[in-house]
């Protein structure tokens, strides 16, 4: 069968359905070829393969931490809004209560000082006739008045 296969074009060889012979022994294949490192490229693999884990688990707790500083923040935003909405209100309502603080003041003011209490005693006074009253003079020169500036 060796010396069959010697005999064979390459057309012939290419057409052979079974692979499952071995090369004739006297057959002699010069060159350079380098040798395949098994070991290093196991090596190689395995870091490879360690090195996608590494990645996929970063990976993983980068989208999980995300998702919490994002929850995080919607969190603190809402809180936010809610202080800005008490600090309005309580705006106003100190307004509210200086106005009612002053109303107060003023009360307890007049209360203190009887200003608005009903007189006791009424005074009489001598009816006025408007002939009587002295009439203004005015001068009818103009009297020049200084200033200062343009």
């Amino acid at each position: 069968m060796q010396q069959e296969l010697l005999h064979l074009t390459y057309n012939e060889f290419n057409e052979l359905e079974s692979y499952e012979f071995e090369l004739p022994q006297d057959t002699v294949i010069e060159g350079i070829f380098e040798q395949e490192d098994n070991e290093k490229q196991m090596a190689i693999r395995k870091l490879n393969f360690t090195l996608c884990i590494l990645l996929a688990v970063l990976i993983a707790v980068t989208t999980v931490s995300y998702y919490f500083a994002t929850a995080t923040e919607i969190t603190l935003n809402n809180l936010s809004r809610e202080t800005s909405v008490f600090n309005d209100e309580n705006v106003e309502l100190e307004n509210q209560l200086d106005k009612l603080k002053s109303f107060n003041n003023v009360d307890k003011s007049l209360q203190k000082s009887n200003t608005l209490a009903k007189a006791k005693q009424v005074i009489e006074v001598e009816e006025v006739s408007s002939a009587n009253l002295a009439k203004a003079t005015t001068d009818s020169r103009k009297v020049f008045s200084w200033s200062i500036g343009y």
